[in-house]
């Protein structure tokens, strides 16, 4: 199909701060040479939506991803200050998105080569529920610390099942359910029961095992290429995605994507990086992967599989590459070598 006879997609553009306007700014570039369907509705958030409209997720910005259900974000920083929660953990909540996925692929040779992996990450429960308070004691108003994670079996349910799902579509064969059952009986050993009974389902199809989350941890170290998928409670998906993207190069190599029942949301899975903001350095290929899900999503896989290799061609055969893969390219030096791979397709 050419792009010009592509449905045009509405779709939510959120540059974010720090050197996110600039990594947005390389993507949005590198997709209107590919031909991709999506018409930007730009909005704010994080540090710039305090500064444009005195909140970090701005009524407009909610309003354009109720209207459009697609949303692709830079990175967001959360301001320090009372009242201002994390923007991404209220995106969350606001559209249901219960399913965070990090997919992991070599595409720089380094430590670790040939991997290709992916973490599923229940989005909205356990520690991040944020019900936490403080005890006081004597003159300390601050002396005891207590939080309190949630998990539902309806929850546990959905993001199991989602794995699945996602396995038999994407011909994954392995599924290992991380946990700490051993321990916290109740909050985890309910995920694990919640998964060993969806999995009875798919018996024949995926495969699935479960490992505690310090033993999955030093395991994704010595021999990551027993994994296949991971099906994570919130917290410990928190910490071994960003291990997974150390596998593979950094956070700069990995994408992110938030999927509810109506909305999808795909983003930089790094920071804002105020140090490097500006300097025109920053490597976009993070939110260019996750621009290649969000083609997928909206079955547009033709030009995410074209995105793909021209990323890989432009790394590794032009050997282009931003100064956090040792190279000296600038992000507009890198998007522009893309574009041109793009076009020599």
């Amino acid at each position: 199909m050419e792009s010009s006879t592509r449905q045009q997609i509405p779709a939510t553009l959120i540059p974010g701060d720090g050197i996110g306007p600039e990594v947005v700014d390389a993507t949005a570039h590198i997709l209107d040479a590919l031909g991709a369907p999506f018409i930007w509705d730009v909005q704010h958030a994080g540090v710039a939506g305090v500064t444009h409209s005195g909140d970090p997720l701005p009524a407009a910005t909610l309003d354009s991803v109720r209207r459009t259900r697609l949303a692709l974000k830079g990175p967001l920083t959360t301001p320090i200050g009372e009242g201002f929660r994390s923007s991404n953990v209220r995106l969350r909540e606001e559209f249901q998105l219960f399913a965070n996925v990090r997919p992991v692929r070599t595409i720089v040779p380094g430590r670790y080569d040939n991997i290709d992996l992916v973490l599923v990450r229940e989005n909205l429960g356990g520690f991040y529920v944020a019900h936490e308070y403080y005890v006081p004691v004597g003159n300390d108003p601050k002396a005891v610390a207590v939080a309190t994670g949630v998990n539902t079996r309806d929850a546990c349910t959905r993001i199991t099942r989602f794995a699945f799902e996602y396995a038999l579509k994407h011909g994954r064969k392995k599924i290992t359910v991380v946990h700490k059952a051993n321990i916290l009986k109740a909050l985890t050993g309910l995920f694990l029961e919640a998964a060993r009974d969806v999995a009875r389902e798919y018996a024949g199809r995926v495969e699935m095992n479960d490992m505690i989350v310090d033993a999955c941890a030093m395991q994704l170290v010595m021999n990551p290429w027993q994994f296949d998928m991971l099906l994570c409670t919130n917290l410990f998906g928190d910490i071994l995605s960003d291990q997974l993207a150390g596998l593979v190069g950094g956070l700069g190599m990995a994408p992110g994507a938030n999927y509810g029942n109506d909305t999808a949301i795909f983003e930089a899975v790094h920071g804002s990086a105020p140090d490097i903001a500006g300097k025109g350095v920053a490597n976009p290929i993070s939110l260019l992967l996750a621009s290649g899900l969000m083609l997928d999503h909206v079955g547009q896989g033709d030009l995410a599989q074209r995105l793909r290799a021209a990323i890989t061609e432009t790394l590794n055969t032009d050997q282009i590459r931003t100064r956090d893969l040792k190279g000296t390219a600038s992000t507009n030096e890198f998007a522009g070598a893309v574009v041109r791979r793009i076009a020599n397709a």
